[in-house]
């Protein structure tokens, strides 16, 4: 049974991977599918026929006890209490005030959120807090009963959102090392880190099953391949879970898991986060749900649904898959908890509205920052009958039933259980070698021409690029930070970089290792190590049109070829969090390792790297491709690739490791294909689209050059420096009358998800003259029936106290421009700025970013 399902489950994989990896490529044009209006919860391409999938048995039996417990607790809860309970808010947007008020049933931490507003907060503010949270939620001085709060965290790989952790590799580079057993005891020692900062419930593991690599979530999934997931599933849920039926079950050094995101993120179309997944419902059930099977059977507590549709319709408000299929066929008893305001992108919903979703079969709402109005409209729900009580009985129940087998109502305050505030375990000896052990493991040799590798530790090395002493870019995203941005090697005391660990090799075998980012040096080395790849990023912020690795940025490759002509033997690290498009590198490098992301043990890559003294191999290469790496730009499915770089493939010392020159022809890119990211650089606009002006309702005039005049001269764009030649503009109104400055394109991008996390207009700007009259800063849109639409906020005040002649830089959020009347699916100019008085501004480097800090207040 099982060999018949793997061997549908790879067929299905191969097909799924055709179309997919060959656009991955060549960046076919994307379509923006604007859809001014929500999707259908379910429409009728979308509908499951449950029947068609397994039936699963769980392992984890509840005694008449905990039932009896269970029921009588139930029944005792007002509505109040029970809507409480399925609403989770982020410690960013609320007190243990507000946890003691509305009885709270879980709180969250978003990748941006720490302690009163400290994501760098030491643990023991994390300790504490998870204290005031529990202790407000068993507070029943103004009556209610006493259930202990839960709290949810990303811990995705090592306690990441905690400084002096240990961050093992993320889930691509653990795919490539084939070893479960690794993966269940990186699952215990990030449980055990986790209850340490008084955490009891991890958002892990992911169980993508990723067929287009061009999405930004592809590093946490460990393959393309289901086999892989399914079997990582099983261990990583016994390492942080425990054994079903053991006595620390959920308890102790164990946490509650969420398998996620049910179901179908990994299989978008063009690998678009929150898309749609279009496949078949039989490739849906044995590509996709790999993953699941073996997590519930493993024991999983939670589930957490994705943002994504499955032929068109949200898997947030899609009855089959969570109710029919996961909890009645597959039996899954425990808590179906949404994604970051997930629920609102159901057909008919809002962010602080939405019994479709729950009525569906969602038993927890995340609900960051709505969560306030989101509690007053779903009680209002229950009482008036359109959430039956039934169903909200079904979900409480369920959040009782996994709290009571955690055993949180007898654990007392966090800070009081075991582990909890042992901050020596934190980044602990043990827990380091074993992430150094998944560092060596999931390194894939690519190429090693003539034997460079291993290198003899005698030598003098040079290391150069950007990520050699880079831990934040080593980490990636999810590394203290959302992004992994924002912070330096500093924020992580028990981490070593590549190049630390690659200076302690060599002093230790009598040779010598200099860092030198940028590849000078004054006496010639016997070998240049050279680490580059992606900058950090994570969620729809690593989405990408191409596999080519930075277009047009050829830092990193001029400095190895500079290496080359110098006749300095190259061995190239790179780092990323997908299999690039590198034939370039790869030509330019004597031997080529793909590192992925391997967290904080820097040190594993040179355990690999080196030799010993006498010659021999310290640690040979294991890793093993579980992604296809692509060569051509004529790819066929993943399973039939002809050559070279096949899933499963990976060099070992002792392999030949010559590889043949590669095309250099990058693939080929759509022309117009929207950057959804940077609207105006270095003094021109973003790839696909146009800065124009206009005067009062007249026709836009494009500026080719970014340059020029309206009309009748009301505002004249000209070019001017900031930090390099004319890199800005400046915009010159004459106060003649009304007319706008526009960076505009004809067919509309989707930022609805940018919206929803929290993402920011950002631009740089320089006063010359003050504004005479009223100044608008607008998002413009598509509406209903391809109406024209914006959202506008005055900016009048701000251009007015703004210092002459100082360039500053202005953040508004796009909900902000959503909650103006925006169309945040649909938008056709991410800035327009309008007014009709004089005005002089210089404005550059228009773009979007994260991060809340100094975020200009919505209206």
């Amino acid at each position: 049974m099982v060999d018949a399902w793997r061997r549908r489950a790879r067929c299905s994989a191969a097909l799924g991977a055709f179309v997919a990896l060959s656009c991955a490529l060549s960046g076919c044009k994307r379509a923006n599918e604007p859809a001014s209006e929500p999707v259908s919860a379910t429409p009728p391409a979308s509908r499951i026929h449950p029947e068609l999938w397994p039936q699963l048995s769980p392992p984890v039996k509840d005694d008449p006890e905990l039932n009896a417990r269970l029921e009588g607790l139930l029944t005792s809860l007002s509505p109040e209490e029970k809507v409480g309970q399925v609403v989770q808010a982020d410690i960013a947007s609320v007190t243990a005030d507000d946890v003691r008020k509305y009885r709270l049933g879980s709180v969250l931490n978003g990748g941006n959120s720490g302690p009163h507003g400290n994501d760098l907060a030491p643990a023991s503010e994390w300790l504490k807090l998870a204290d005031e949270f529990y202790l407000a939620s068993m507070d029943t001085s103004s009556g209610g009963h006493a259930i202990p709060i839960v709290w949810g965290s990303d811990a995705v790989h090592g306690n990441n959102n905690i400084v002096g952790a240990t961050l093992f590799p993320h889930n691509i580079g653990l795919g490539a090392a084939r070893n479960p057993e690794l993966i269940r005891r990186i699952g215990e020692m990030t449980a055990i880190e986790t209850r340490v900062s008084g955490q009891e419930w991890t958002f892990a593991p992911t169980l993508a099953v990723v067929q287009d690599v061009r999405w930004g979530r592809s590093y946490e999934s460990y393959s393309e391949r289901p086999e892989i997931v399914h079997e990582y599933a099983k261990a990583m849920v016994l390492g942080l879970q425990g054994e079903p039926g053991s006595p620390d079950f959920l308890k102790g050094k164990h946490v509650i898991t969420t398998a996620k995101h049910w179901i179908g993120d990994g299989g978008t179309f063009e690998g678009r986060d929150q898309g749609d997944n279009r496949a078949s419902e039989e490739e849906l059930r044995d590509i996709h749900a790999a993953g699941y099977t073996a997590a519930i059977d493993a024991g999983a507590q939670s589930v957490m649904a994705s943002f994504s549709r499955w032929q068109g319709g949200k898997v947030h408000g899609h009855k089959g898959l969570l109710t029919d299929v996961l909890k009645d066929r597959f039996r899954f008893d425990g808590i179906l908890v949404g994604d970051w305001n997930a629920h609102g992108q159901v057909d008919g919903c809002s962010n602080t509205s939405c019994a479709a979703s729950f009525n569906a079969g969602l038993d927890m709402f995340m609900a960051p920052d709505s969560w306030r109005e989101l509690y007053d409209n779903t009680l209002a729900q229950v009482r008036s009958g359109e959430i039956p009580m039934a169903r909200l009985d079904d979900a409480v129940r369920r959040i009782l039933r996994v709290k009571l087998r955690a055993g949180l109502f007898e654990a007392g305050k966090p800070s009081s259980r075991p582990l909890a505030g042992d901050f020596k375990l934190l980044g602990a000896p043990e827990h380091r070698m074993v992430a150094r052990q998944a560092v060596r493991e999931s390194l894939v040799l690519l190429k090693n021409s003539k034997h460079r590798l291993p290198l003899k530790p005698t030598l003098n090395v040079l290391v150069a690029g950007d990520g050699a002493d880079n831990i934040p870019k080593q980490s990636g995203g999810w590394s203290l930070t959302w992004q992994g941005t924002g912070i330096t090697n500093a924020n992580f005391p028990n981490g070593e970089s590549i190049f630390s660990g690659i200076r302690a090799a060599a002093t230790a075998g009598g040779g010598k290792a200099t860092l030198s980012a940028n590849g000078n040096y004054k006496a010639k080395p016997d070998v240049a190590i050279v680490v580059f790849g992606e900058d950090p990023y994570a969620e729809f912020q690593g989405d990408i049109d191409t596999l080519e690795y930075k277009p047009g940025n050829k830092t990193d490759l001029d400095l190895l070829k500079r290496f080359r002509d110098a006749q300095i033997p190259v061995i190239s690290v790179f780092l990323s969090g997908r299999p690039m498009w590198v034939n370039p590198y790869l030509n330019a490098s004597d031997a080529f390792v793909a590192a992925w992301l391997p967290g904080t043990e820097g040190g594993g890559v040179a355990d690999v790297l080196f030799g010993k003294r006498d010659g021999s191999i310290n640690h040979d290469f294991k890793g093993k491709l579980s992604f296809a790496w692509p060569t051509t730009d004529a790819i066929a499915a993943r399973g039939n690739q002809a050559k070279p770089f096949v899933y499963g493939f990976g060099l070992t010392y002792a392999a030949d490791g010559e590889l043949a020159t590669l095309s250099e022809t990058a693939p080929s890119r759509s022309a117009d294909a929207a950057s959804t990211r940077e609207y105006f650089q270095s003094g021109r606009a973003g790839s696909g689209w146009t800065v124009a002006v206009a005067e009062a309702d007249s026709a836009r005039s494009p500026l080719s050059a970014a340059t020029g005049s309206s009309a009748s001269g009301a505002l004249k764009v000209s070019a001017i420096d900031r930090a390099a030649q004319e890199d800005a503009r400046l915009l010159q109104w004459s106060g003649s009358g009304p007319a706008t400055f526009v960076i505009e394109r004809t067919d509309p991008i989707d930022l609805q998800r940018e919206a929803n996390g929290q993402l920011s207009l950002v631009f740089d700007y320089r006063v010359e003259t003050p504004p005479a009259g009223d100044v608008t800063l607008s998002v413009e849109c598509r509406g209903d029936a391809q109406s024209r639409c914006r959202g506008s906020l005055p900016v009048t005040e701000l251009l007015r106290s703004a210092p002459r002649g100082e360039w500053r830089q202005a953040r508004f959020l796009l909900s902000c421009f959503q909650a103006a009347g925006a169309n945040m699916r649909a938008v056709t100019a991410p800035l327009s700025l309008s007014t009709a008085g004089e005005l002089q501004v210089g404005i550059a480097d228009v773009r979007l970013d994260t991060g809340l800090q100094d975020v200009i207040p919505c209206p």
